[in-house]
This record gives C-alpha cells, sequence and structure tokens, in this order.
C-alpha cells in the first residue's frame, strides 16, 4: 500500500526504476484541491507494471491520478484474473472507502513509467466535502459520469454483438476522443482480457482482431495494439 504516511508538503517520492518527468501539469481540475492540502497527502511517482495498491488491501485513502494511465483488475477465488477499468489522467480512483468500503476491491495497478498518483487518507477528503460544497459538487459530477459510463457497458453487454462490443471496449482502452486518429491501447491487454471483458470466448476474439486487422481498423503484435479511426465505424453499425 502507497499510502497512509503524514507529510507536511507531500514532497513526489518516486517507487520503482527513475521515470523521466514530461512535462505535463497535473489534472487541473484536482489542482487547487490538492494544493490546499498540507497533511494526509502522499504524492508518488510510479514505474511501469508497480502496483499502487493490492485487491484486500484496507480501503483508507482517494487517489488522484495526476498523471499516466492505470488498470484496475480483479482475481476470482479460482485465480482468474479480469482487467475491470483502465483510468488516464485526470480521474480518481478507491472512492469506494468514502461509501463505508473497508478493503479494496480491486488492484490498482500503473501502466507506464512516470505514471503520477496522489493519495488522500479517508478523513483528510471525508472532512473536505462537508467543508467545500464546491469540491462535494466537483466529485459528484465526475463519478456521475463514471457511472454514465458504466451504464453504457452494461447496455453494450445486453445488446450488442461481441464485434461492436470488442470495437467499443478498444476503443475505451485507448482512450479514443473525437479528434484522435490513432491511439495505443493500454499495454499488457491481451485476447484472454478482452474476452473476459466483453464476455465471450478467445476464439471469438481472435476471429473478430484478424478481421479488423484485415480491415486496416487496427494493427497489433505481442507487444501492443494500435486503433485507427476507422473502428468507430463498428460501433456506429447497426
Amino acid at each position: 500500500m502507497v499510502v497512509g504516511a503524514h507529510q507536511e508538503h507531500a514532497p513526489v517520492h518516486k517507487k520503482g526504476a527513475p521515470a523521466a518527468m514530461n512535462g505535463n501539469r497535473p489534472a487541473a481540475e484536482w489542482e487547487t484541491l490538492l494544493a490546499g492540502i498540507s497533511k494526509g497527502k502522499t504524492v508518488l511517482e510510479y514505474g511501469a507494471n508497480d502496483t499502487i495498491f493490492m485487491q484486500g488491501a484496507p480501503a483508507d485513502s482517494v487517489l488522484f491520478l495526476l498523471r499516466g494511465k492505470i488498470k484496475l483488475t480483479v482475481i476470482s477465488p479460482e485465480g482468474k484474473e479480469a482487467i475491470v477499468s483502465t483510468l488516464s489522467s485526470g480521474e480518481l480512483f478507491g472512492e469506494g472507502c468514502l461509501a463505508g468500503q473497508a478493503a479494496r476491491i480491486a488492484s490498482a495497478i500503473s501502466v507506464e513509467a512516470g505514471t503520477l498518483v496522489a493519495a488522500v487518507e479517508k478523513p483528510v477528503m471525508a472532512r473536505m466535502l462537508h467543508e467545500k460544497p464546491g469540491l462535494a459538487e466537483q466529485l459528484i459530477t465526475h463519478l456521475l459520469s463514471r457511472n454514465i459510463r458504466y451504464e453504457a457497458d452494461l447496455v453494450d453487454q445486453l445488446f450488442n454483438s461481441s464485434e461492436k462490443r470488442l470495437a467499443r471496449i478498444l476503443l475505451l482502452l485507448s482512450h479514443f476522443d473525437n479528434d484522435s486518429q490513432t491511439e495505443t491501447v493500454v499495454p499488457g491487454i491481451t485476447h484472454e482480457h478482452l474476452a473476459q471483458m466483453i464476455g465471450t470466448t478467445r476464439s471469438r476474439i481472435n476471429f473478430f482482431m484478424n478481421k479488423f486487422r484485415e480491415l486496416g481498423f487496427i494493427e497489433y503484435n505481442s507487444q501492443q495494439i494500435t486503433v485507427h479511426h476507422a473502428l468507430r465505424s463498428v460501433t456506429l453499425n447497426a
């Protein structure tokens, strides 16, 4: 677990291999909030594939992803692992502690070197939400936006074909937006992970991935998957 130390000025600590700073400012929406916290905050920098917290660890802080990407994974009692979500800079996670969650229900793992995370201890966060209505409104807006995304995931799972679900999850995993032409999917995503995420077999994933590649929608090898703008046409087709 990376959090728990009380620090007066919350200096940035580096974990794992040294990572070069990329010059990006922390996510703008949380800058003012974090700057106003002198105690009960820890800022940590991670290398690629570092564990931020483990499934089952005490849920004692809210975390803000200031730079980089992380993946949230869950391991079943039988030992099967699934990636349940990926997050990019500007998002928060671990907020379940504010609703009484005692232990983490997933593991959080950094995807790339230079990932920067700020952890705010639960009592500090709860007090600030009580004292600052504007912060509470900001947090609610953020969580509602995420809930809308999760609802879209459910509708996608219930009503869309495996092909369309795969196209949508590839776009989400690459954090594709309206202005993107080419994006890279979060590293470490395998065909087995994709099968688990959209609820189909690995053979079906292999079939559609090969089809997308032949159509020029994606490129992939053992190291990474690259998504092209044309893949959006699959999600738009009835």
